[in-house]
């Protein structure tokens, strides 16, 4: 004991020789001897704690430790009774302003921000007033911004004026309660003590910079203010991207009284941006910005990607950090594989390389930190050409928990004095689980894990453990087995990608291990983030000479989306370029340094996380120079007009309003409603109906008085502001409206202008009256006609929303209202619209359809007077198609198209296009019933072309056995091709064969020397020209026809009979035939006596007669020649004598054979249209001997019989063919093969699916078979040889 005091009285003796000098001797005591002081303090204590505190418990009575434990008893049931009563009431409390606004005092022009900190449970509702007025940020987006991050809420009012000055509260209000605070802003008008106006300056501007990593770059302005006065100096501030710049190693700011300059030291991709000087004196202040661009180094290895960029650090912790970056917009023409991250402690020059493989998610945990220490990090891309440079050093941060960051703030200040507690000690508690389990990051590398320590943790620290478990199991695995974290974060690796994980963590400290938490719901492994999709279309305007707008449509649904890069390229050199290496997060951007009168094209990439997307589509060319003006700016657009009331109830009105007439070059992006009461015919304060804007131009005010009468005014929106609101409008009453017939229609809109018709289009009424509306009647005049001149359009109701109007005399203005009708009546005209003169303007196009080669159905539409801000618009019988399901929209430029993907009947309708931001440029095209057959038809026969033949293949047999092949096509190209098929081999120029093709006439010819047994077989001519093919085949040759022809050759020759004997006297028989066979004598006789001489013409004599005879008919013929038939082959020739033997008709011979080659006899239909979902069956005669084979083929491609597509042949007689569950990807050309050693033939039909309508069609008609071929089957067992003779 007499130690321990012994110890006392030394340690406030040391504090009372610390405290003499400072009281009593005027020491001045600094940081930096107070930051020593504690130091030393701190090492003494934890030197000597350990011996105080063993000596402290050795001195302990018994009495002492009894009474400390029978607190420690009472402590714990006063907890447990704590924890019973403790329930989510007891924690709700009001709100509490733990930090309230403080009040300013500011000049004129300048910005001021009101900041405070809010508490409460449930968390309050923030509004901030002004003299008691709530403020809409959304309403004066320009003048106020309004923000709320966690508990800290803000007010920023910019470019201050006098009327700004005004007391201002902001209110907290919860389910507990409400609370205020108040601030107070005054606005001064600069004066000065001399009564002095300042007046400043801006001489020497500095423009747009370029700059490359590692160079330094300086720009300025020079600074004239007037008076000049030496004690008043203006204050300069710098600003990047509307962020204010304070001085460090990469920035140093300049002002030499005169000159105002800023140096960026060792550029980086990271000080590209939009720089702007601000000088600022008591009368105001002025600026200047332009843009500094930075280029990527060049690269250590050529090839490699450049460096990341914006490397920061997220979520630091006691062992853990993400580490964060942006995708660099150069990649070295290869894509990159990914990216590693290197860390290095502060102090130290020795970089660690976190990730053995490269990561390409931008986003990777870092784990393995030193708690205390503090550390920085930097990020390298790698492609398959190498490395790039190191991106630049992140800033520092400490690895240590994020309640002890926040306790302590960035330095540890010192108090002046030390407070020494002496803890009591504790028995060790075994900790609780911990709660809020989740998974705050999944890619396919890693799972980050995010929980809060538990309520229950004793008196020391905890760590943790981590298990995991595959999904659908029950076997949990300890990740960190050796060393328990101490972060309430964990990133696991190494898990198999695609695997689903649930996963759990585990306290522990010194008594032991806690129970498990809840574990986490099924995790599947892998990128969470999609890389977003393809900006939309990209649309260039003229800026200056060395520049160029550039606008785009962003990514739709692109999540965490970073910015974009846009690249630029001379047209035609297919060399693109960076415009910019740091991300913009607009859709609009301005390319510098580009070269006058060039033209360029212009795409763009969309950035996020995950990984940069595809290019977008190439914008048009554009010559880079001047616009006229230097361009336009956007501005707010002019008030609407037109307010009207669509219906009204008891405590609502709805509203309708037309769109302004010049809407200030931009879309508009909605519009605000404000009303007002109006008592005693005195209007009151105008108050506002909608916080956020609406799209349409039609809305319901709600929370009105009932029979109280109001004025609306209606204010248009777009990006460059709201606009001025309208004028009031007539006064209304609030009251039910209980008419029987329907309300007026509204939004009148006029499309499609031409000189002699235009389309009207309109929205119903939304006030229906007792019964729903059935119809619409339209109303004409002419814009100048009395009021009496209203006339019909159609005599009889349409249940359409809009009509085409016809029959319009070209050069007058019409104006037209619609009014609707319901079962009680013709209800209330709808306003007029403007009027509208029927006049085909100049380049009016119209929408053109289209069959490209490969048979895709499209709708084309082209317009010449495009803005920057034009948009196609097409619809479907007038109702705009957003996202179809059954077209593709695709828009290059100034022309659009809607592709169809499977033309059915289901896309009948009017298709219309219209443009917007231009004079009303609009089209449309009606596709009806016969168009759409006639578009199938031609869609066929370009998917699957054929080359017209004028003759078929044909066969001639010429002198000495030679034998001719020959056709001719309709029309062939240089570049058609032809290839000659003898029994499925294709045979080429040689000895036995001499071909010839003829482009310009489309003969072609095959010559063969001779036949012979080999020369059995079938020939084919297999043409293609392009896409376009030909198959023609042969008849099958038989070699004892070709023996007989060449027999007849040599026979057959003139009809001439010469009897000669050895008399002289000829004999002539005019005619010769079998009755004339016999023997024949001749006698002669004179004075001198007779001789008699015989001739037998019978038997032989008679054969070899007539072998003469046939011989003389055989040389007055003509060659033998071969046509093909549906009967056979026929054989014919043309003789000059003949004799009724031979049957002739007229002079000419034919002979016709009789083959079984194979055939298609019937059965199958040309085109087969048949709903998706039935089953498909048709079946076929085939005929043939030997029986052929058969074969069917989809596309030209052979088919193989399965589930889907049932094949069978049967008998050798029937083919069927069979689709179960046909679909859509079953339309196409099928066909049907047969062959056999005698000939060849097909036969083709086409297959089209329709999808049925979504609601239940009933006496769904079968598969309806069109234009059925005609079949004519022959007899069979013909014999093989017939001669037929007709007269």
């Amino acid at each position: 004991m007499l130690r321990f005091l012994h110890h006392c009285s030394i340690r406030a003796a040391t504090y009372t020789a610390l405290d003499e000098p400072r009281n009593n001797l005027g020491f001045v005591y600094t940081e930096e001897a107070r930051a020593k002081e504690s130091a030393g303090y701190l090492a003494r204590r934890d030197l000597f704690a350990s011996g105080v505190e063993s000596e402290r418990i050795e001195h302990k009575s018994h009495r002492t430790v009894m009474r400390e434990s029978a607190e420690r008893i009472s402590l714990s049931k006063r907890n447990e009774e704590y924890h019973k009563h403790l329930n989510e009431d007891s924690l709700m409390h009001t709100p509490e302003f733990v930090i309230k606004p403080r009040s300013h005092t500011v000049w004129e022009k300048q910005c001021v921000r009101l900041h405070c900190t809010i508490s409460g449970c449930p968390e309050p509702r923030v509004v901030w007033y002004k003299n008691n007025v709530s403020i809409d940020p959304m309403a004066t987006p320009e003048k106020y911004k309004v923000e709320s991050s966690y508990s800290v809420h803000s007010l920023e009012i910019n470019k201050c004026d006098f009327d700004d000055t005004a007391q201002y509260r902001v209110s907290a209000m919860n389910s507990k309660g409400e609370t205020s605070a108040f601030a107070s802003v005054v606005v001064k008008t600069p004066c000065l003590e001399y009564g002095v106006t300042f007046e400043t300056h801006l001489v020497e501007k500095f423009g747009v910079s370029f700059g490359r990593e590692g160079e330094t770059l300086s720009f300025g302005c020079s600074v004239i203010i007037y008076p000049s006065l030496q004690r008043f100096q203006p204050e300069i501030e710098w600003y990047r991207d509307d962020k204010l710049l304070v001085p460090s190693k990469w920035v140093q700011m300049h002002w030499s009284g005169d000159r105002a300059t800023l140096t960026l030291s060792h550029l980086n991709k990271e000080d590209e941006g939009l720089y702007t000087l601000r000088v600022i004196t008591k009368s105001g202040f002025e600026t200047h910005s332009a843009y500094v661009f930075v280029r990527d180094a060049d690269a250590e290895v050529a090839g490699a990607p450049g460096a990341p960029l914006d490397v920061h650090s997220l979520d630091a912790n006691k062992d853990y950090v993400i580490v964060t970056w942006k995708q660099p917009a150069v990649d070295g023409g290869s894509p990159i594989l990914g990216y590693f991250v290197d860390r290095c402690e502060v102090g130290m020059t020795h970089w660690a390389q976190c990730n053995d493989t490269p990561v390409k998610f931008a986003r990777f945990p870092v784990t393995g930190l030193v708690e205390g220490r503090s550390y920085v990090f930097r990020v390298r891309a790698v492609n398959k050409a190498g490395m790039s440079h190191s991106s630049r050093v992140s800033e520092p941060v400490a690895a240590m928990d994020p309640a002890d960051r926040t306790r302590k703030g960035p330095f540890a200040p010192w108090t002046g004095q030390i407070i020494v507690t002496e803890e009591e000690p504790v028995e060790g508690v075994v900790p609780g689980r911990p709660c809020d389990l989740s998974v705050i990051e999944a890619t396919k590398n890693y799972v980050v894990l995010s929980w809060k320590p538990p309520g229950e943790k004793g008196h020391e620290g905890v760590m943790y453990y981590v298990e995991k478990c595959v999904s659908g199991t029950d076997s949990w695995q300890r990740v960190n087995t050796e060393i328990p974290v101490k972060s309430p974060r964990f990133a696991l690796f190494d898990l198999a990608e695609g695997k689903s994980y649930r996963f759990r963590v585990r306290c522990c400290n010194s008594a032991g291990v806690g129970e498990p938490s809840e574990p986490t719901e099924a995790t599947t492994v892998g990128d969470k983030l999609d890389i977003p999709s393809a900006p939309g279309r990209v649309v260039p305007t003229r800026n200056t000479d060395t520049s160029v707008v550039v606008s785009w449509e962003a990514s739709r649904d692109a999540k965490e989306l970073v910015g974009y890069y846009i690249e630029s390229s001379i047209t035609g050199s297919n060399t693109w370029e960076p415009c910019n290496n740091k991300p913009v997060k607009g859709t609009r951007f301005i390319c510098h340094g580009l070269t006058t009168d060039e033209s360029y094209v212009f795409r763009v990439r969309a950035v996020n996380a995950a990984g940069i997307s595809e290019f977008s589509q190439e914008s048009e060319a554009i010559k880079v120079k001047a616009a006229i003006g230097g361009g336009i700016l956007h501005a707010s657009p002019t008030p609407p007009y037109g307010i009207t009331v669509l219906e009204c109830v008891r405590d609502s009105m709805v509203l309708a309003w037309k769109q302004p007439t010049f809407i200030g070059g931009a879309d508009i992006t909605g519009y605000f409603v404000d009303y007002r009461e109006v008592i005693g015919g005195v209007p009151g304060k105008w108050h506002e109906a909608n916080i956020k804007s609406v799209s349409e131009r039609a809305y319901r005010v709600s929370e009105l008085k009932e029979n109280m009468l109001y004025q609306f005014q209606v204010r248009a929106a777009n990006m460059a502001g709201v606009g001025i609101p309208s004028l009031p409008s007539e006064t209304f009453k609030c009251e039910e409206w209980t008419i029987a017939v329907p309300g007026p229609p509204h939004d009148l809109q006029v499309q499609e202008v031409r000189k002699d018709s235009l389309v009207l289009l309109w929205k119903p009424p939304v006030y229906q009256g007792r019964d729903p509306v059935n119809g619409y009647y339209i109303d004409i005049k002419e814009a100048e006609a009395d009021f009496e001149m209203w006339r019909g359009v159609n005599e009889k109701a349409t249940d359409k929303t809009f009509m085409k109007i016809k029959d319009l005399k070209m050069g007058e203005s019409y104006v037209f209202r619609v009014r609707a009708q319901n079962k009680a009546g013709v209800g209330k005209a709808s306003d007029s619209t403007e009027p509208v003169e029927a006049v085909t303007k100049p380049g009016t196009a119209e929408i053109v359809v289209n069959v490209d080669d490969d048979g895709v159905i499209s709708l084309n539409f082209e317009c010449s007077n495009l803005t920057a801000d034009s948009k196609f618009v097409w619809s479907k019988n007038y109702v705009e198609m957003t996202e179809p399901e059954r077209m593709t929209l695709e828009t290059k430029g100034s022309k659009s198209k809607a592709i169809f993907k499977t033309p059915s009947e289901e896309d009948l309708g009017i298709y219309s296009c219209f443009v917007t931001h231009t004079d009303g440029a609009s089209a449309s095209y009606t596709l009806s019933e016969e168009t759409l057959k006639e578009l199938l038809k031609i869609s066929h026969d370009h998917k699957f072309p054929i080359i017209p033949l004028k003759t078929e293949l044909a066969v001639e047999l010429l002198e000495k056995g030679r034998v001719r092949f020959w056709l001719q096509a309709e029309k062939i190209s240089a570049n058609g091709k032809v290839e000659y098929v003898f029994n499925d081999n294709v045979v080429h120029q040689g000895e036995k064969y001499k071909m010839n093709f003829d482009k310009n006439t489309g003969i072609i010819e095959m010559f063969m020397e001779s036949l012979g047994k080999e020369d059995e077989g079938t020939f084919t001519f297999q043409l293609q020209d392009g896409k376009a093919t030909t198959v023609s085949v042969s008849l099958f040759v038989i070699l004892v026809l070709l023996l007989l022809f060449c027999a007849s050759v040599f026979l057959f020759l003139q009809v001439f009979i010469f009897l000669s004997t050895l008399f002289s006297l000829p004999v002539f028989v005019p005619v010769i035939s079998k009755k004339d066979a016999g023997i024949y004598e001749v006698v002669l006789k004179d004075d001198r006596g007779k001789d008699t001489s015989t001739l037998n013409l019978t038997d032989q004599g008679f054969k070899d007669l007539m072998n003469q005879v046939f011989s003389v008919i055989a040389n007055s013929s003509t060659p033998l020649k071969i046509q093909s038939t549906e009967e056979g082959i026929r054989l014919y020739t043309f003789v000059s004598y003949y004799n009724d033997e031979l049957h002739c008709t007229g002079n000419r011979l034919i002979l016709v054979f009789f083959i079984d080659r194979a055939r298609v006899a019937g059965g199958l239909p040309d085109v087969v249209t048949i709903q998706e979902g039935k089953c498909l069956n048709l079946t076929c005669n085939i005929w043939g001997e030997p029986v052929p084979e058969v074969t069917w083929l989809k596309n030209e491609r052979e088919m193989v019989s399965n589930d889907h597509y049932i094949l069978k042949f049967e008998s050798g007689k029937f083919a069927s063919f069979t689709i179960t569950s046909i679909n859509t990807s079953d339309s196409g050309k099928y066909s049907i093969l047969v062959k056999n050693k005698y000939g060849t033939e097909s036969g083709d039909f086409t297959v089209s699916v329709f999808i049925p309508d979504e609601e239940p069609v009933q006496n769904v008609p079968q598969p309806h078979l069109l234009r059925s071929p005609k079949t004519n089957p022959k007899a069979r067992n013909q014999p093989i040889h017939q001669w037929i003779m007709r007269r």
